[in-house]
C-alpha cells in the first residue's frame, strides 16, 4: 500500500505541475488581454478628445485672416456689418477673439458694434485688453514668445512597473517601423501663403497705408511674385514687431532667420511675396536698374503660420497664429479658459460613459512639466493597477490627460476559466481520490480475504477437532454409561451441524458472488420458518444460557425463499449469541410484523452493540470490527455479509442500529 501511495503522489505531482503552469500562463495571457482591452478604450477616449481639439483647431485655422479686425469693409468702402466673431462666443470655454498688432495694439471683432451696450461684452473686452497687455509684457521680456512643448509620453503602468511594459497586443499584427508616427501638431503643420485683396489687408491693418510696387513685367507673372511696398510704412513698437529692426531695404531681419520659436520646419516655404519681392529688388539693384514707378495693386500675399499657444495666467491661454503681411507680424487668435475647457472635455467625452464607472480621468494644465490646474471625474483611484497618459499635440501641448484604474474589469472569459479551473481541479482530485479509494478497497479486501481464509481454517479446524476427540473417546470406551454416550453423540451432532453450516455459508457466499445462486420465491406463512429455526437453534440457545423471545404478528403470506430465510435467521441468531455471551441479560428477541407495503423481521440482543463507524460496514464482505471483543470472538466475517446478499436477492433491505439501551437490532424489510 505504501508503494501505491508513492505512485499516486508521483502521478499527482506530475499532473499538477504542468496544469498549474498552464493555468498560470493562461491567467497571465488573459490579464494582458484585459489590460490591452482597457488600453484600447482608454486610447479611444483620448483619440476622441484629440478629435475635439483637432476640430477646434481646423475651425480656427479656417477663419479668414481679416475676421479679427475692428472694421470689415467691402471694396466699395461700405461696412459688411456683423460677422460671427462680433458676438460673445457661444462656447463657454472661449473668452473671446482678438488680434495683436505689430506695435502691440489691440483689435477685436467685439469692438465693431459701438451701439451695442451689452455689459457682458464690455466686461469681455476689458478682460481681452488685459490679456493683450499681459501678452505684450511677455513679448517685451523674452522677445518673440516660443511655444514650449511638454514632454509627450504614453505609458501603461502597474503597481510595480511604471514604464516599458511588454509590447502591445498590436505588435503581433503590425510591424513597429510601419506604425503611424505620433502626431506632433493638430491641423496645419506648415506655414502657408494666401492671396488676399487690398480690402482684406486694410481690415487687418486699418491704421497703415498699404502700397505695392508693380512687379517686373513678364509674359506670365507668378502668383507669388507680388510687389514690395514703397514708401516703407511706419513701424511702431520698439521691439514688439518683427519690423522694428528692419534692414536698409526695408525687410525685417527676423524674417530672414529661422527663429527657434517658429513651430513648422518650413525650410522650403520662403516663396512668398516678401522674399520674392526682395530677390527681385536685389537683382534690379545689382544690375544698376531702378524699380518701376510704384503703382497700386489689388492683391497681396500673406504668410499664415500654424496655431500656437501661450500661457497668460493660470486659467487663460492665448491660442493664436502669426500672419506676416507687408513684413509685419500680426497675431490672431482666441483666449481659452482652461478650467471651463477641461470641464467641457470631461462632460462631452467621459461623463456618463461605462468607462467612468471604474476608471478615473484627470485632465491637467501643465507649465514647465508641472501641473498648475486640473480636474478629474469618474471612480476614485488610489493604487492604480493600470495607468495611461497622453499629452496632446500642439497647440494644446499644455493639456495632459491621465486615466487610471485600481482594478481592471475582468473579461467574460475569466469566469469561464474560473469555472473550468474548478471543474478540472475537482475532476483531478476526485479522480485521485477514487483511484486511492479503489486501491484502498482492493487492499482492504485482500487483507480481509486473507483474514477470512485464516478464520475459516480455524472455524473448520475447531469442530473437526471436537468431532475427532469425541469419536476417540467413544472408541476407547471412556463413556461408561449410555447417558454419557448419548451426550457425546449429541455433541458430535452439534459440531457436525456447525461444520455443515460453516461450509454451507462459504459455498453460498461464493455462489452469490458469482451470481450462480438461484432463489425459489414462494408465498408462504412465516410460522414454518420460525418453527424450523427453533428446531435447529433451540438446543444451542438453551445450552448457551440465552432466552429466545418470538413475537410473530404476520397474518398475510408474503414471497420469500424458505431455505434462504432459515439460513438468514440462523446467521443472525448465531451472531447475537456470539457477541452477547458476556452480557448480564442473555435475551434474544425475534419479531415479525407487517405493514401495508412490507414485512419487517428483526433480531435484537442485549449485547455491547456496534460502534457508530462500524454500523455502515458490518454488512461488507469479510468485515469485522476491530475491538477487544471481536479479537476474542470466533468468526469468519461473512455471516452478516451473506445476510445482506440473500435479502438483496429477495428484493429487500437490511439495516443495523443500536438500541436505546444495551444491544443492537438488525432489521430485514421485504416487499409484501
Amino acid at each position: 500500500m505504501k508503494r501505491l501511495q508513492v505512485f499516486i503522489l508521483i502521478f499527482f505531482l506530475g499532473l499538477v505541475f504542468p496544469l498549474s503552469y498552464l493555468l498560470v500562463r493562461t491567467y497571465a495571457s488573459l490579464a494582458q488581454e484585459e489590460e490591452a482591452e482597457l488600453r484600447y478604450f482608454a486610447e479611444t477616449l483620448f483619440d476622441r478628445m484629440e478629435g475635439e481639439l483637432a476640430q477646434l483647431v481646423q475651425r480656427e485655422e479656417g477663419r479668414a485672416v481679416d475676421e479679427y479686425g475692428v472694421s470689415a469693409m467691402t471694396g466699395t468702402g461700405k461696412s459688411q456689418g456683423k460677422t460671427f466673431l462680433t458676438a460673445i462666443p457661444a462656447e463657454p470655454y472661449i473668452l473671446g477673439y482678438f488680434q495683436n498688432d505689430p506695435d502691440g495694439s489691440f483689435q477685436s471683432p467685439l469692438m465693431m458694434d459701438s451701439d451695442d451696450k451689452n455689459p457682458g461684452k464690455e466686461e469681455v473686452l476689458a478682460q481681452l485688453k488685459g490679456i493683450n497687455a499681459s501678452f505684450n509684457r511677455k513679448r517685451f521680456a523674452v522677445g518673440e514668445i516660443p511655444e514650449k512643448d511638454q514632454p509627450r509620453k504614453i505609458a501603461a503602468v502597474s503597481n510595480e512597473v511604471k514604464s516599458k511594459k511588454q509590447a502591445s497586443v498590436a505588435d503581433r499584427y503590425f510591424l513597429a517601423e510601419r506604425v503611424k508616427e505620433e502626431k506632433t501638431r493638430l491641423g496645419q503643420e506648415q506655414r502657408r501663403v494666401e492671396e488676399i485683396s487690398i480690402t482684406q489687408a486694410q481690415n487687418i491693418a486699418p491704421r497703415q497705408e498699404l502700397y505695392e510696387q508693380q512687379a517686373v513685367a513678364s509674359p506670365a507673372p507668378m502668383a507669388d511674385e507680388s510687389a514690395w511696398a514703397s514708401p516703407q510704412p511706419n513701424r511702431a513698437g520698439s521691439g514688439f514687431g518683427r519690423g522694428a529692426d528692419a534692414d536698409t531695404d526695408g525687410l525685417s531681419r527676423s524674417l530672414e532667420m529661422q527663429a527657434v520659436e517658429e513651430e513648422s520646419s518650413g525650410e522650403g516655404q520662403k516663396n512668398d511675396s516678401l522674399f520674392s519681392s526682395r530677390r527681385y529688388r536685389s537683382e534690379a539693384l545689382d544690375q544698376g536698374r531702378r524699380p518701376s514707378a510704384p503703382v497700386t495693386r489689388n492683391r497681396f500675399q500673406v504668410e499664415v503660420n500654424p496655431l500656437q499657444s501661450v500661457a497668460i495666467d493660470k486659467n487663460h491661454y492665448y491660442i493664436f497664429r502669426r500672419i506676416i503681411l507687408n513684413e509685419q507680424i500680426y497675431r490672431q487668435g482666441f483666449v481659452l479658459k482652461a478650467s471651463d475647457f477641461l470641464n467641457y472635455l470631461i462632460e462631452t467625452d467621459f461623463a456618463g460613459q461605462p468607462l467612468a464607472r471604474f476608471t478615473n480621468l484627470r485632465l491637467s494644465v501643465l507649465e514647465n512639466g508641472a501641473e498648475k490646474l486640473g480636474n478629474e471625474a469618474g471612480a476614485s483611484s488610489n493604487q492604480p493597477e493600470f495607468e495611461l497618459e497622453r499629452i496632446f499635440p500642439r497647440p494644446f501641448s499644455f493639456l495632459k490627460a491621465r486615466i487610471a484604474c485600481d482594478r481592471i474589469p475582468e473579461s467574460p472569459g475569466r469566469k469561464t476559466l474560473h469555472l473550468m479551473t474548478m471543474v478540472l481541479a475537482a475532476v483531478v482530485l476526485l479522480g485521485l481520490f477514487a483511484l486511492y479509494h479503489s486501491a484502498r478497497v482492493i487492499v482492504d479486501m485482500s487483507e480481509r480475504r486473507s483474514g477470512f481464509v485464516s478464520s475459516v481454517t480455524h472455524e473448520l479446524k475447531t469442530p473437526l477437532t471436537n468431532i475427532r476427540m469425541y469419536i476417540e473417546m467413544l472408541e476407547q470406551g471412556i463413556a461408561r454409561d449410555q447417558e454419557r454416550e448419548q451426550e457425546y453423540f449429541r455433541i458430535l451432532g452439534s459440531e457436525s451441524s456447525r461444520l455443515s453450516r460453516l461450509i454451507n455459508n462459504v459455498l453460498e457466499f461464493s455462489r452469490l458472488e458469482r451470481k450462480q445462486r438461484p432463489l425459489d420465491l414462494q408465498e408462504g406463512s412465516f410460522e414454518e420458518v420460525i418453527k424450523e429455526v427453533e428446531d435447529v437453534m433451540g438446543e444451542k440457545i438453551r445450552q448457551e444460557g440465552f432466552e429466545l423471545i418470538i413475537e410473530n404478528t404476520i397474518a398475510r403470506p408474503f414471497s420469500y425463499d424458505r431455505e434462504v430465510m432459515i439460513q438468514v435467521l440462523i446467521n443472525l441468531l448465531e451472531n447475537s449469541m456470539k457477541f452477547s455471551r458476556n452480557s448480564t441479560i442473555r435475551e434474544i428477541r425475534l419479531q415479525a410484523r407487517q405493514s401495508e407495503k412490507q414485512t419487517l423481521i428483526s433480531v435484537s440482543d442485549k449485547g455491547p452493540g456496534i460502534g457508530p463507524q462500524a454500523l455502515k460496514k458490518v454488512f461488507d464482505d469479510f468485515y469485522r470490527e476491530e475491538n477487544t471483543l471481536t479479537r476474542t470472538t470466533k468468526g469468519t466475517g461473512i455471516g452478516l455479509a451473506l445476510v445482506k446478499k440473500f435479502v438483496t436477492a429477495m428484493g429487500g433491505k437490511v439495516a443495523a442500529q443500536n438500541n436505546k439501551g444495551p444491544g443492537c437490532t438488525v432489521t430485514i424489510s421485504l416487499p409484501n
